[in-house]
């Protein structure tokens, strides 16, 4: 599990929609761990819950292959390969001095066309209808007009509640459930754990005054409030990182930049960000912290929902929620196209010219992202 996860880590590029279908070239055609029916039912499961979409549905295929640790291993063989990458990166930038390397200029506007291109894709998907779209500009609204963290969180569950009240028009696809082994006992054992660390957490934060309780605390609810794929963990983690102080806004955008880069989850962002921190801990310590926090919900989630989700799916309530959901993270994924993306890469008309030739390649070229990611290094390299 383990080898054939990690080799997955090392190839797979293009974000979480991309990975849905490595892992169906991967493991239900090639190597038959499982049937197309109950493929489409781990990433109906994973995309439901909030979380790291393609890492959770790694975890679920390893648990459904080898067991409880064959989840952990599935997880470690996908996101070791980008999380080194990443944090060597954040080493050595920070050696060099973000202000003094023009790629990262580049890396900055690239950011720029990568999350138009999740905004554009995810609002063709989520939000493609009057009710949805006009819950996806409210959301871009009130996140603008209330840039904290709360904000995002009530615009989540007040999408939430519309979608259950207002979009019930589809009705859920029943299905039969998985067969997991997990009991139920560790499954609630699991969603304890989650809540309990979601509250304590904070609660410890302020008692003890401790940065490293603090990067765990930051980074694990960043990863336990992201619903809609990767992308929208961005203006999470800047709500946390860069008003304390902790990262620059250029080192930031330039590590998400990269982040685009390299294969495997886009949540092992969170590794470069806790390894170019400027309190202790940082370095590889603190990308470790700050990897394995922003990841634990998803684990937590997975090993918790498997046992019930034949159930779940059948609820048309929580299908027309989770609509609501969705086009809320659309508005908040538009939100943070604006600010911080826009309004700290767009500087001058050549930005502009760097970033609209990036976004063409990404949306109607298809060129592979890193590609993208490389020449739009080199092009700020060049107008530096």
């Amino acid at each position: 599990m383990f080898l054939v996860a990690g080799r997955l880590g090392l190839t797979s590029f293009g974000g979480p929609i991309a990975h849905l279908a490595y892992f169906r070239d991967e493991y239900v055609v090639k190597r038959r761990w499982l049937d197309e029916k109950s493929y489409a039912d781990l990433v109906a499961l994973c995309q439901f819950l909030p979380g790291a979409a393609s890492s959770k549905l790694g975890m679920s295929i390893g648990i459904l292959r080898a067991g409880p640790v064959g989840g952990l291993f599935a997880w470690l063989g996908f996101t070791l390969p980008s999380a080194i990458a990443l944090t060597i990166a954040a080493l050595t930038l920070g050696s060099v001095g973000v202000d003094t390397v023009d790629l990262l200029h580049g890396l900055k506007v690239v950011a720029v066309a990568v999350v138009a291109q999740a905004v554009w894709g995810m609002a063709r998907n989520l939000a493609p209808d009057r009710p949805r779209a006009t819950i996806a500009a409210l959301s871009t609204a009130a996140v603008l007009l209330l840039p904290v963290q709360i904000g995002q969180i009530t615009v989540i569950v007040l999408a939430g509640l519309v979608g259950w009240r207002l979009l019930r028009s589809q009705g859920a696809d029943a299905g039969p459930g998985l067969r997991v082994p997990i009991p139920r006992w560790f499954g609630i054992a699991c969603w304890v754990a989650l809540i309990g660390l979601l509250i304590g957490l904070p609660l410890a934060r302020t008692a003890f005054g401790s940065q490293t309780l603090a990067l765990f605390d930051s980074a694990y609810r960043s990863g336990a409030l992201v619903f809609g794929g990767g992308h929208v963990v961005l203006p999470l983690l800047q709500a946390e990182m860069v008003p304390t102080g902790w990262v620059g806004q250029d080192q930031f955008l330039a590590g998400y930049g990269l982040a685009q880069a390299v294969p495997g989850p886009l949540f092992t962002f969170g590794a470069y960000l806790g390894a170019a921190m400027g309190p202790a801990p940082h370095g590889v310590i603190g990308a470790t912290i700050a990897l394995v926090a922003i990841f634990l919900p998803s684990m937590l989630l997975t090993y918790g929902a498997l046992p019930w989700w034949g159930v779940l799916r059948t609820r048309p309530a929580a299908q027309a929620a989770l609509r609501g959901i969705n086009a809320g993270v659309v508005g908040i994924l538009l939100a943070a196209l604006y600010n911080p993306v826009w309004t700290s890469a767009i500087l001058r008309p050549i930005d502009f010219v760097i970033a609209m030739c990036a976004f063409l390649l990404l949306t109607v070229w298809r060129c592979p992202p890193w590609i993208v990611v490389l020449l739009a290094g080199v092009a700020g390299m060049v107008v530096a």
